[in-house]
Parts: structure tokens; C-alpha cells; sequence
């Protein structure tokens, strides 16, 4: 009192941290966070007990939402109108709560971010799935505590039979903290909890081997064990999701990728619209249109690719820079008692739900044994009125009113107040035989069930079993099957790669230096003999040089007439038709004047060679580890010293204990042991593998393992299109340096050798291209096996001024 009226200095900063201290609790406490038992905040209780209290249950009928908000807004919640509604909204979502509490007859909003109709238009009654959440909340089950203006009651928290916390989830953000909670499905949620209750003492892992990762309502992927794993175990982490898509095969051998659901919390408008700006800025290529053919049965975005497109490089790209792939963010926070924001895992917030489930069943089993206790108080009065009733009678006939009646049967038979008002209350039909019995057999069964309530607070184990049973009837009523995949596996951070589809190509390299890449389905098997289909029109002065299968993921190593060597990947190359010309090597590669590729070597993951082996034009082998080339710069690296205009041609992996063959065009071969020819740095000049005449040259170059050598053969192309297949055992082992022996029988028919190639038994097709651009693939057993002096047979018909430029096995 003394203080009244007296102004006191206070400094500025103490005022500051107290007050926004104070704000800071109650956004945290009463608004923002919430609580670990029911999993709700504040005004979304308030809500669901509003709607309770108005009679809105599941079974009876929708009432407008403006009267729920109201109820909410006068008895409870002391803020705006529009935080009300839109709680109330985002409960009657099924694309925002994976199990809706509210049931919603109206327009709730949508997936697309479209904003729910005014309250006035809505209307709301609770789901059958919320009821659990409030059950038995009259039987004394949770505190209540005083509304803003002590006019009314609410309760502090509800009873929760549902694990809602971890069921539906949480979003909110506090003042310098913020929560971030993943719905989950409800029968592993169930089941996760059975198990910790029977084993208290469990790990994480065994509780996953349950609880295998959120359950979005909106389904979609998540990936990568690992991370959800330290989510569960630390409160955070971040957890990748999907799309679910499928790649369906449209009109016109073009495809189709459908989107069947989104990753939650992902406005589908502004995805699509995201796409489109892709799309049109360039960023995606390969992408002819794309509508949304969603409707009230689930989601369907259609995005159509154009023919030359690949499907899953489009999907990888759509997942690499939209909201096709997310991260869920994952924190684990809540109000541990009602008032202590903590951060928990996985294995703390079903204990806070196993221990808040206890807490409510002890006090509705102690609310039934009262409520029992006093009944079996009135019926045990009740049969002793019975048994004296004509004693009874006559007191009450004496007396002068009932408050002397009253009295006088405490008095003379030592009854409570209760049972004497019950006594007085007796209707006369009580008095008959049938309804003295009912008075009996009902306090017999109070008897009983006070035993068993007795029973169940004495013995904890009991109470345990209780919540067993009643998840037990839940999730035998609620329980589904979860939406959302979990992958075991990471996705990763997007390399380059992961944007290609691994597909077999076949590279073309023209002698104007022009390359293209092509799927081999492009071409289709023929008869041997066969004209084939054209592979591309090249203009008369620019020819076919080589090509050759590999896979789009394959490293290729580009060797030059100058020596030099360049690296670039497969799906680098652009996709071009049979017929296109390609685009021009100086694009990807830094060629100096006059130098071109000679030389292309396809590196595959898995390669188990160690050195690469080189052969020139003149004669000249080299052989240099595979890892001198592991960092070749955009500029190039010296592969080979040459001499004397001379051209390296071919390059091959090696184990460094294989043997080489070497072919001319004149029709002679030597083989010999890779081991006669020492490692030499990239710089080298080599050392001469075939002794040469000055009119001939090496044509073709091969690696060849003593082990596999039975089956295997040499295949001899010769520039009129003629081939034959020879057993490679008919070649003996020579020394290097020498003439070699005679591999073909050259003649004006069959015209010199072009390249002659190492057959395995696995394959299967040849494919053969002239230089003017005819090509056929021929099945490899229709080409007949003969000796080493033979001329072969005709594979290729060709024209007079046409000739064999290149072949690669299929």
C-alpha cells in the first residue's frame, strides 16, 4: 500500500528482457508449441473440445463453422476469428493431417493452395477418429484450469487414447524456437508402443523395426535409413522425399511421365507452374506440355515428352530442380508437462504417451471405483431398508414431514444421509419381490466391479495391459496401411550422371570430324547379304571414320592424330537420327589445325585394366598405366610422342599379361606377348610391334586373354564388304617386331582388309557402315568360319565407288 502512487526508476534493459521474456513463454506455452501427450496446441484443443461440448460427435449433424469459431473465440481463445478458422481448417484436410479430427462439409481449400471458403458457407462436426482423443474426459481423466477470463472451464490437455503427437504431426514456430513434427501411421505407431511397453528397456532400432519412417497423407517417397534413423534418435534431421511417378509409354513410341502423388506440404499449383517456367526458360529440355488431370480421387500431373526425349533424364532433372524432391525437416519438439519445450526422440515421446495414458486411466479408474463406492453406499442402504421395510414405513407414517422422517431413520437404523434420501426417494414398486431382487443382483455387481477397479490401481502391470487392449480396439478400428515407401537407400546429392538414363548408344565419328550419338535401337537386324537402312547422309567429301557401342554413363578418352587425348562422357553427345549429320568434334573437343580424332576409347565403371595399350598407323606400340589419364584437363594431355607423320589409331585396355594382335591391310597379322613390350610414360614414342612394307599399314588391333582364347575368333572386314570368321588359336605366337603370317587372301574381289576385330562367343550382331552411309547389322553366326588365307564371304552389297568404313560389334 505504501507503494501506491510512487513512480520507480527501472532500467530499460530490465524491462525489455522481462517483458519479452514473459511474451516469449506465452508464445511458447500457450500458443505455438504443442504438447507432448495430445500432440495439440492450445487452440486446436480448444476446438475439438468446443465442438465436444456443442454435441458436434461424428454421428450427429454438420453445424456452421462460424458457430464452432464462435464458441471457440467467447469461451476459450482470446485471439482473432481467422487463427480459429484456419486450425479448424487445416484438421478437416485430408492432404494436411494424415487422420482429419475434423470431418468438413464444404470448401476446405485444396492441394493447390486455394484458400477454404468463408465459415459462414462451411460446416464442421468432429471425426469418429477425434472422439478418442476426448473420451472419458468427464471422468475427472485430465485437469482443468480457468479460460481467459475465469468464466469457464477448459481442460489443460486431453485424454488422448490416440498417440497423437507423432499421428498427425505438428508445424509451428515459437519465439527463437520452432517444431516440425512428421505425421506417421497409426498402425505402427501402435504397434511401436506395444513393444515398448512389453520391452521398456528397447533401442532404437527395435522400436524402428515398427515405426519405419513418417507417413505422409499425401503418400510419396522418403529415402535413406540413415538419416531417418538420426532424426528418430536426435530430435532433428532431414528426411528426402519423392514424388511417386511412373513413366507410361504414350502414342507415337513418345512417353508420358505421370505424378500420382506430391511430397507433403508441396502446393501442386505452384509446381506445375515451377515446370512451366523450366520448361520455358530452357532449364528443362525434352518436355512437349504438362496439365493437371488431378481430381476428387487423387493427384495426376501429365507431363508429355517429345519423341527424342529420355524419360528418366527429363524425371532425374524434374527431381534435381523442383519440388518433385524435398526435405523434410524434422524436429522434435514439444511441451514436455505442459510447459517445458524439449527436444526428444523417437522413444521419449511414446514414453511421454505411455506415461500420460497411465495417468488418465488411473484417474478414470479411480473416477469409476467413487462413482461405484457411492452407488454400492446407496444400494447397501437400500437393502436394508428392505429388510426392515414395515419398520421403516411406520417411522416415515409417524412422522410430521420429511425432514423429521428424515431424522428419525438415521436415528433409529443408523443410515447416512445419502441412503436416507435414497430410502425416502424408494418408489412403492420397489417393494415387490422381482425389484428387490434387481436392488440385490446390481450390488452384487458393484461389488464385483469395485473389486476389479481395486485390482487395477493396485497392480501397474494391470494398468499397462488396459492401454494394450484400448490401442489394441483402435487400431483393429482406425488402422491402414502406410502411404508413404520408405527406401532404405540414400538418394544422394545429384551428380551429372544421375541426370542420364543408362541406354546402349552407338557413336559415330565421320572424317570431317563430325560425331553423333544414336540408340541402337535405331537399327534392326537383317539377313546377311542385305542393303540395310541409311544411318546418316553425309555430304560426298565428308565420310564415315568409325563407330562404335558403348553406354551413356561411359567415359571416352578421344585419341588424336597428333597424339593428344581428350575426355569427355557419352551423354555428352547430343542424340541425333540415322539420317542427321551430328554436330561437329572442335564443340567438344580443343583439336588444334589439321588433328583429328583417330582414336576413341569407351571407359565403363568397372573397369579392371591397368594400362592402356596403343598401336600406331606405322607399326609403333605403346603401352601406359590406365591412371595417367584419370585427370585429363579440357585442353588435352600427350598421350603419344609421334615420329614421321606417323598416326595413332588404336587404343585398348590391357591387364599387362595378354597377348596383341596386330592386322594389316595386306592381309598379314603377328601376334605376340603383351609382356615383350615394357610401360612407358604418356610421353613415350613406343617400340615396333609389325615390320611393315611401305605400301602397307595396321587396320586393326587386338587384346587377346590366353584363358578365354577356346571359341574365341578373328573377325576380317574387307572394304567390298566381305568377311569371314577365324579361329584364333590358328594365329601362333610370335616375336614383336616381325612380318606375322597371312590372316586373309586379298584380292580386286574382296578388295584390301578394313579392320579385323576379336569375336567373343556372347556376341551376337555386327553392324557394318560404308562410307556413304549404308548401314546393316548381320547376326554373327550367319558368317561362316574358314582358314587364314581365304577371301570370306559377302556380308554387304555395296556400290561400285562404295566401300566398308567402319564396324562395331553388337
Amino acid at each position: 500500500m505504501e507503494d501506491i502512487g510512487i513512480v520507480k526508476p527501472r532500467k530499460i534493459v530490465e524491462e525489455m528482457q522481462e517483458s519479452y521474456l514473459d511474451y516469449a513463454m506465452s508464445v511458447i506455452v500457450s500458443r505455438a508449441l504443442p504438447d507432448v501427450r495430445d500432440g495439440l496446441k492450445p487452440v486446436h484443443r480448444r476446438i475439438l473440445y468446443a465442438m465436444w461440448s456443442l454435441g458436434l460427435k461424428s454421428g450427429g449433424k454438420f453445424r456452421k463453422s462460424a458457430t464452432v469459431v464462435g464458441e471457440v473465440l467467447g469461451k476459450y481463445h482470446p485471439h482473432g476469428d481467422v487463427a480459429v478458422y484456419d486450425a479448424l481448417a487445416r484438421m478437416a484436410q485430408d492432404f494436411s493431417m494424415r487422420y482429419p479430427l475434423v470431418d468438413g462439409q464444404g470448401n476446405f481449400g485444396s492441394m493447390d493452395g486455394d484458400s477454404p471458403a468463408a465459415m459462414r458457407y462451411t460446416e464442421a462436426k468432429l471425426e469418429k477418429i477425434s472422439e478418442e482423443l476426448l473420451v472419458n474426459i468427464e471422468k475427472n481423466t485430465v485437469d482443468f484450469v480457468d479460460n481467459y477470463d475465469r468464466s469457464q472451464q477448459e481442460p489443460s490437455v486431453l485424454p488422448a487414447k490416440l498417440p497423437n503427437a507423432l499421428l498427425n504431426g505438428a508445424v509451428g514456430i515459437a519465439v527463437g524456437m520452432a517444431t516440425n513434427i512428421p505425421p506417421h501411421n497409426l498402425t505402427e505407431l501402435i504397434d511401436g508402443i506395444n513393444h515398448l511397453i512389453d520391452n521398456p528397456k528397447c533401442t532404437l532400432e527395435d522400436l524402428m523395426q515398427f515405426v519405419k519412417g513418417p507417413d505422409f497423407p499425401t503418400g510419396g517417397l522418403i529415402f535413406n535409413r540413415k538419416d531417418i534413423t538420426e532424426a528418430y534418435a536426435t530430435g532433428k534431421g532431414g528426411i528426402v522425399m519423392r514424388a511417386k511417378t511412373d513413366i507410361v509409354e504414350a502414342q507415337k513410341g513418345s512417353f508420358n511421365i505421370i505424378v500420382n502423388e506430391v511430397p507433403y506440404q508441396v502446393n501442386k499449383a505452384t509446381l506445375i507452374t515451377k515446370i512451366a517456367d523450366l520448361v520455358k526458360d530452357k532449364k528443362i529440355d525434352g518436355i512437349k506440355d504438362i496439365r493437371d488431370e488431378s481430381d476428387k480421387d487423387g493427384v495426376r500431373i501429365v507431363i508429355e515428352l517429345k519423341r527424342e526425349a529420355f524419360p528418366k533424364k527429363v524425371l532425374n532433372k524434374l527431381f534435381s530442380l523442383t519440388q518433385l524432391q524435398e526435405k523434410f525437416h524434422v524436429n522434435l519438439l514439444a511441451l514436455a508437462n505442459g510447459i517445458q519445450p524439449q527436444v526428444m526422440n523417437l522413444k521419449q515421446i511414446l514414453e511421454h504417451y505411455i506415461e500420460h495414458r497411465k495417468i488418465v486411466i488411473v484417474r478414470r479408474t479411480q473416477f469409476e471405483l467413487d462413482k461405484a463406492k457411492a452407488r454400492e453406499h446407496i444400494l447397501e442402504g437400500l437393502k436394508k431398508a428392505l429388510d426392515h421395510i414395515d419398520e421403516i414405513i411406520a417411522t416415515i407414517k409417524k412422522s410430521k414431514d420429511r425432514d423429521i422422517a428424515h431424522q428419525k431413520l438415521m436415528e433409529r437404523f443408523s443410515f447416512s444421509d445419502i441412503q436416507t434420501e435414497a430410502i425416502l426417494d424408494m418408489r412403492l414398486a420397489q417393494l415387490a419381490a422381482l425389484e428387490r431382487k434387481k436392488i440385490e443382483d446390481e450390488l452384487k455387481a458393484i461389488k464385483k466391479l469395485i473389486a476389479e477397479l481395486e485390482a487395477i490401481l493396485k497392480d501397474p502391470k494391470k494398468v499397462l495391459l488396459i492401454i494394450q487392449e484400448e490401442l489394441g480396439d483402435i487400431r483393429e478400428r482406425y488402422g491402414d496401411e502406410r502411404r508413404t515407401k520408405v527406401y532404405a537407400k540414400a538418394v544422394g546429392e545429384f551428380a551429372q550422371e544421375d541426370l542420364v538414363q543408362k541406354e546402349d548408344v552407338v557413336i559415330t565419328i565421320t572424317q570431317g570430324g563430325y560425331i553423333k550419338s544414336m540408340i541402337t535401337s535405331t537399327y534392326k537386324a537383317q539377313k546377311r547379304g542385305g542393303k540395310g537402312v541409311i544411318g546418316m547422309t553425309p555430304k560426298e567429301e565428308d565420310l564415315v571414320a568409325s563407330c562404335f557401342m558403348t553406354t551413356t554413363l561411359a567415359n571416352l578418352l578421344f585419341f588424336t592424330s597428333k597424339g593428344r587425348v581428350f575426355k569427355i562422357k557419352a551423354f555428352e553427345i547430343p542424340k541425333s537420327s540415322r539420317q542427321a549429320k551430328g554436330q561437329s568434334l572442335v564443340n567438344f573437343l580443343q583439336l588444334g589445325p589439321e588433328e583429328s580424332v583417330t582414336a576413341v576409347l569407351p571407359i565403363e565403371k568397372g573397369l579392371k585394366a591397368k594400362f592402356l595399350a596403343m598401336v600406331t598407323k606405322k607399326g609403333l606400340v605403346k603401352k601406359v598405366a590406365i591412371g595417367d589419364f584419370d585427370n585429363v584437363r579440357r585442353s588435352g594431355l600427350i598421350a603419344i610422342k609421334l615420329k614421321g607423320g606417323d598416326t595413332l589409331l588404336w587404343v585398348k585396355p590391357t591387364t599387362g599379361q595378354e597377348e596383341m594382335l596386330l592386322t594389316t591391310s595386306l592381309g598379314q597379322a603377328i601376334r605376340f606377348k603383351e609382356s615383350q613390350v615394357r610401360p612407358m610414360g604418356r610421353t613415350a614414342a613406343g617400340v615396333r610391334g609389325a615390320k611393315l612394307r611401305s605400301e602397307d599399314s595396321i587396320v586393326g588391333m587386338d587384346i587377346v586373354n590366353k584363358e578365354l582364347e577356346k571359341g574365341m575368333s578373328i573377325m576380317i572386314i574387307t572394304e567390298k564388304g566381305f568377311g569371314k570368321r577365324t579361329k584364333l588359336n590358328a594365329y601362333k605366337v610370335q616375336g614383336r617386331g616381325g612380318t606375322g603370317i597371312k590372316t586373309a587372301k586379298i584380292t580386286t574381289k574382296n578388295g584390301s582388309i578394313v579392320t579385323a576385330r576379336e569375336i567373343m562367343p556372347e556376341n551376337e550382331e555386327l553392324l557394318l557402315m560404308s562410307k556413304k552411309g549404308q548401314v546393316i547389322r548381320v547376326p554373327i553366326n550367319t558368317i561362316t568360319v574358314q582358314g587364314r588365307a581365304t577371301q570370306g564371304v559377302r556380308l554387304m552389297k555395296l556400290g561400285e565407288d562404295d566401300s566398308v568404313a567402319a564396324v562395331a560389334l553388337v
